[in-house]
């Protein structure tokens, strides 16, 4: 993945954190929509790999 859509990414999650989901989403969108198919994939994986990083809750803490 380019490390401007990592940090597009990193972002975005800090925003939403902070509960500034329409920045969020102007941030990560246009990146989410350029990649290519194999960047789209790593993507994926990164977005479910870092759910944690949007809600703020520590994934050993849920059910």
């Amino acid at each position: 993945m380019r490390p401007s859509t990592l940090r597009a990414l990193k972002r975005a999650a800090e925003l939403t954190r902070q509960n500034r989901l329409t920045e969020a989403v102007l941030i990560a969108e246009p990146v989410i929509l350029t990649a290519d198919s194999y960047e789209g994939d790593e993507i994926l994986r990164w977005l479910a790999d870092h759910v944690a990083d949007f809600t703020g809750e520590n994934p050993e803490e849920l059910p």
